[in-house]
């Protein structure tokens, strides 16, 4: 998820101040996937003898979010598939707002982890990075047989709350009065006394301009209202048996980091906290988040 606020305990990130983030080079090929309401584009790296890995990218963000990653991960051996939900940036999406719930949502990513076994031959592994991560979890619950392991990214275990949360409230309205672009311009006067946006460099900052102005009026109200509703399915989940990874950022501002610590534990999880950064960290300390998922990876049993 991508929206202005920030910790309110200082962090320095990992990434240089010129580190161009969701910028960052690659050679992964645009591919699209069959969705629910759509094609869903994508972007991916290509076979890879460790195993295949599909991403899935948090509220008001994209594909692009992984991008530090996707070259690192290929080079370790994984094919990683980065995806846009239906209604954000490249993936189109339906004008209502009530085809973006977690399970209109979690049968798209259910839709592409049956081609992407298709072509590996077996299950995949799964992440998902903030609401992402609520669509991934059903997902998991739906056809758990699609996937090797699960890694909530940056996630929670029920409903948004706190300062975000009260954000996303303000949203309604100013979809009515202006759509998408009132809502750009409101988060661009607000970043304007954030210091950490105000760093990011201009690249970057106009690659996010230009991808929220393609974001789905109807997806943006939609999967708010689901952020803001999700039921606590921690048990359900933990029934799997599925090995889990909880990671987060040390000054997680979304979901808030002993709430995610208090999940992995009722799930079971492996937990890990990734310092120098707050709730993008795939971004915000590639090194250390690469660490960690090719760390727990590489210890789930090979699929049979």
């Amino acid at each position: 998820m991508v929206l202005p606020g920030g910790s309110d305990t200082p962090i320095s990130l990992a990434i240089a101040p010129d580190d161009l983030r969701q910028l960052a080079a690659h050679d992964a090929a645009a591919r699209t996937f069959d969705g629910g309401a759509g094609p869903l584009a994508a972007l991916d790296t290509g076979p890879g003898a460790e195993g295949t890995v599909l991403m899935v990218a948090g509220y008001t963000g994209s594909k692009e979010d992984f991008a530090p990653l996707l070259a690192p991960l290929a080079a370790s051996g994984y094919r990683v598939v980065a995806l846009d939900q239906r209604g954000q940036y490249e993936s189109p999406g339906p004008d209502d707002p009530a085809r973006y719930t977690v399970a209109e949502l979690a049968e798209d990513v259910v839709a592409v982890a049956r081609v992407l076994g298709g072509e590996a031959g077996g299950p995949v592994h799964l992440l998902g990075h903030s609401f992402g991560g609520l669509v991934t979890r059903a997902a998991v619950l739906t056809a758990p047989e699609l996937f090797r392991s699960f890694t909530l990214l940056g996630s929670g275990p029920a409903q948004l709350t706190g300062g975000r949360a009260e954000l996303l409230d303000h949203l309604g309205p100013l979809l009515e009065a202006g759509g998408v672009a009132l809502v750009h311009s409101t988060m661009e006067q607000m970043s304007m006394t954030d210091p950490k946006a105000q760093a990011v460099p201009a690249p970057t900052r106009e690659f996010y301009t230009r991808r929220f102005l393609r974001n789905s009026g109807a997806g943006l109200r939609g999967m708010a209202d689901a952020m803001l509703s999700e039921p606590d399915r921690v048990e359900e989940l933990k029934a799997t048996g599925m090995p889990l990874l909880v990671a987060h950022g040390e000054a997680d501002d979304a979901w808030m980091p002993h709430v995610q610590e208090d999940m992995a534990k009722r799930l079971g999880a492996r937990h890990e906290v990734i310092r120098n950064s707050i709730h993008s960290p795939a971004v915000e300390n590639p090194p250390r988040t690469l660490e960690i998922l090719c760390d727990f990876w590489s210890s789930v049993p090979t699929a049979s």
